[in-house]
């Protein structure tokens, strides 16, 4: 077998329809749009969400909440949570937020062994007096 003679699988290629070629084809004077108006111009239709200038539903429906395009993301994660993520005795708040936002350590449950440094985290003031009673350095 040769380069020149490889050919797509029979069905997978199709003709392109050619609009607009005479009665015969069976898509001539109109194209296939129809008769006239909008949707048969060019570049013609409505947009989504359009309905015939009945109000849309878009806007029929109420608005509800209030989503803060300010807001920062927390992570946050309770202290018998903490193991998995610590490295040599050392838990990274920027590793566990990925770097966006910030990581909160919450005081539901135990200090985690060789647990010997936290950084870059906030605390929750149960947290934090559980860390300083282990001994655990702090780095905000």
């Amino acid at each position: 077998m040769r380069i020149e003679e490889l050919k797509p699988n029979p069905g997978a290629t199709r003709k392109r329809k050619r609009l607009g070629r005479g009665a015969g084809s069976g898509l001539g004077k109109t194209g296939g749009r129809g008769g006239k108006g909008q949707t048969a111009r060019s570049g013609g239709g409505i947009r989504p969400g359009f309905e015939g200038g009945q109000t849309p539903l878009y806007r029929r429906i109420p608005k509800r909440g209030f989503k803060n395009p300010c807001a920062i993301p927390v992570t946050s994660l309770n202290l018998r949570d903490l193991g998995p993520s610590v490295r040599d005795g050392i838990f990274d708040g920027v590793t566990l937020s990925g770097g966006v936002g910030f990581a909160k350590i919450l005081g539901e449950g135990d200090v985690p062994g060789g647990l010997q440094t936290v950084k870059n985290v906030k605390l929750s003031k149960s947290a934090r007096e559980k860390l300083s009673s282990k001994g655990v350095t702090i780095e905000e």
